[in-house]
């Protein structure tokens, strides 16, 4: 009989730490999990799932507009926040209780208690105010929203945890931040008809991206009534009857009824008492683990993005799954970091895969570019001022496809299937040996034969 209460003790309800649990119980070990807040972690609760429903909220009004050149008249159509945020609860709610069902199908022992370590092999959970014993733990916390701790009036300000809760949706909302929670929730609320701002300290939003990608998007979105203000951050907020009013760096007074901080999240570590259990700390915070995400500790592991590696929901379900079947499946395997695809949910949509073409430049003598801008076919007796943008990213030596970026309705969709061609090692010829799928905008990643320019060192 075992000494310890559990085979695997999982700390965090997340998708990373549900697929861990669920595939362990399901190899035969006796796995529990534990969640403070809600099952389903931040992707499902307060993250990627009802943002991609509010992302489609904000944009029906550009449909609606855009019918009209169809034949179509819709009049007298009218937007209810409070109707919104009641059907994204529900189903949320739902999405909640489907995590926890399948948990507890496959056998794993469920909590729902914040927990901390007190040494390598015992869990305290707080709420129960009671203690747990497991041969394995396994942390998968996530991330939590960063707020200037430093900033004069800090306190009257939301991050992405309380957006999704507001009772009102504001008529003027600022922004702050340039990455992908920051730029999609200034196209949702511009799509929603507030008046928006983004303030961003670089000079163009999106850093990672690729740098044309960025442009071109910024470009888009401003036509869409995102105003931005650039190289500049916040000095400090004050709260006045009429609403909030920020001051910028740069001596612009911004006034908002709602002012957003999405600067960025950090590796939720804090009062999980890592010191006790001897587990070693990166310097922003993250549990530092080796490729088998195995900590210092020999018997604690970590997936997601408290690890900080690659801090997307699908690869923290990777990461767990790869953990439980190594662990207690019989089959290890590692995940592999690279050539992953993404989106951001801006208007218009962005999907990646593969190198920037900065990247490119920096790591391969011949770097061959391939780019086209145009207007999607709906656009055209629609009234869309909006430009897609594809672009493909060839190495010169090999001919393979390193890189393609898509700005544009369902490009998050493309590059998807895109994402498996890049892993696979496709080349440029076989995009052009591929027949065109017409009329489509995809079609332009098969058609596109003149390079646009070619960087050779």
């Amino acid at each position: 009989m075992s000494r310890y209460d559990f085979d695997l003790f999982v700390i965090g309800g997340g998708s990373g730490g549900v697929r861990a649990a669920r595939i362990a119980s399901q190899h035969g070990a006796r796995a529990a999990i534990t969640e403070g807040y809600r099952y389903g972690g931040t992707c499902v609760i307060r993250g990627c799932v009802p943002k991609k429903l509010m992302v489609y909220a904000s944009r029906f009004p550009a449909e609606f507009e855009e019918s009209t050149g169809f034949g179509w008249s819709v009049d007298g159509w009218a937007f209810d926040w409070k109707t919104l945020i009641a059907n994204k609860d529900n189903e949320i709610a739902r999405l909640e209780r489907a995590y926890q069902s399948n948990l507890e199908k496959a056998g794993v022992t469920l909590f729902s208690s914040y927990a901390r370590l007190e040494d390598e092999h015992t869990i305290r959970l707080i709420e129960d105010n009671r203690t747990v014993t497991a041969e394995t733990i396994l942390i998968a916390t996530g991330g939590t929203p960063n707020v200037d701790e430093g900033l004069e009036g800090r306190e009257h300000v939301i991050t992405s945890n309380e957006v999704f809760h507001l009772d009102e949706m504001p008529k003027r909302i600022v922004i702050a931040g340039g990455g992908y929670i920051a730029m999609e929730f200034a196209s949702i609320f511009a799509g929603l008809g507030a008046e928006t701002t983004l303030i961003y300290r670089g000079p163009e939003p999106l850093r990672g991206f690729d740098d044309e990608v960025r442009a071109h998007v910024r470009g888009e979105m401003a036509q869409n009534g995102v105003n931005f203000v650039l190289g500049e951050t916040f000095a400090r907020i004050e709260k006045t009857g009429a609403g909030l009013i920020g001051h910028t760096s740069g001596g612009k007074v911004l006034e908002a009824d709602q002012i957003m901080f999405a600067i960025g999240r950090k590796p939720a570590t804090e009062g999980l008492g890592l010191d006790a259990a001897g587990v070693h700390l990166g310097d922003k915070g993250e549990i530092k683990v080796d490729a088998h995400s195995r900590t210092n500790v020999e018997n604690i592991y970590a997936v997601g993005d408290v690890t900080d590696r690659v801090n997307l929901t699908p690869v923290a379900i990777r990461e767990g799954h790869a953990f439980a079947d190594s662990m207690y499946g019989g089959k290890p395997w590692l995940v592999d970091h690279s050539d992953i695809a993404t989106a951001v949910f801006t208007t218009p949509e962005i999907g990646t895969v593969g190198l920037t073409e900065e990247q490119a430049r920096d790591v391969l003598e011949d770097v061959i570019v391939y780019s086209a801008s145009f207007r999607p076919m709906k656009a055209t007796i629609g009234g869309s001022h909006g430009r897609m943008l594809m672009k493909l990213l060839v190495d010169g030596a090999t001919d393979r496809v390193i890189g393609c970026h898509i700005v544009g309705p369902d490009a998050g969709e493309m590059a998807q299937l895109l994402g498996i061609l890049v892993k696979m090692g496709a080349t440029k010829a076989d995009f052009d040996a591929t027949i065109a799928l017409h009329p489509s905008a995809a079609e332009e990643l098969v058609t596109m034969r003149s390079p646009s320019r070619r960087h050779t060192k």
